[in-house]
């Protein structure tokens, strides 16, 4: 018989997040848990890929019944959120205008970093809250996840790139410099910390929210 091929489980939610090399080790942090979202990858480099990527790209999509690759889907659909987590959020009066973002622990609503304002739009508030969020806890060696409820921010970070098409003019040098800082960030580090979208449907608006609505 031929070698078995090791197969690796993401954790997105669960006892504890993260990849295992086992199905032993990842059932003792999924099972019981009624919202559990997990899968199982077969190379370490897809898993990181999908950990990073977070649950909501793969979340449903296997057909499969293998106990391994099943993901738990709530009948009353109330998901709920991770309290152990940074939530973040932007807001921007005009666009472009006076752009600031913050990152509040989800549990208590603490405020962990709070930047700005300075001229800006609100989907690079978004994005720079984000790879704030992961540098911070990158200094403090968590893999907590972080929240955001803006999938334009999500799309950039996953590229490593802001795709915005804001003009680069002595106005917004100083942010455009901050992107270019954020993006080399990216690019230079690694890092564990799923990146999740915010339900607002459901749980009301981000814990991070301005409240300028």
């Amino acid at each position: 018989m031929g070698k078995r091929k090791t197969k690796y489980y993401v954790v997105w939610v669960g006892k504890k997040t993260g990849i295992f090399s086992s199905w032993d080790e990842c059932k003792q942090h999924v099972l019981g848990v009624s919202e559990a979202k997990y899968k199982s990858f077969s190379s370490l480099e897809e898993a990181k890929q999908a950990y990073h990527n977070g649950w909501e790209k793969y979340y449903g999509v296997s057909k499969e019944n293998k106990r391994s690759q099943q993901i738990a889907v709530p009948e009353n659909k109330e998901k709920t959120y991770i309290e152990e987590s940074i939530c973040v959020d932007a807001a921007c009066s005009g666009n472009p205008g006076q752009m600031e973002y913050k990152g509040v622990y989800t549990k208590t609503g603490k405020v962990l970093f709070h930047y700005g304002p300075i001229l800006g739009t609100n989907n690079i508030g978004e994005f720079l809250a984000i790879v704030h969020a992961l540098s911070f806890l990158k200094k403090y060696r968590k893999d907590n996840p972080i929240y955001s409820d803006s999938v334009t921010a999500m799309k950039w970070v996953r590229a490593k790139k802001a795709n915005t098409t804001l003009i680069r003019n002595k106005d917004t040098e100083r942010v455009w410099k901050l992107i270019e800082r954020a993006e080399l960030w990216l690019q230079t580090n690694d890092y564990n910390n799923p990146i999740l979208k915010w339900e607002t449907d459901i749980w009301g608006e981000i814990k991070a929210d301005f409240g300028r609505k």
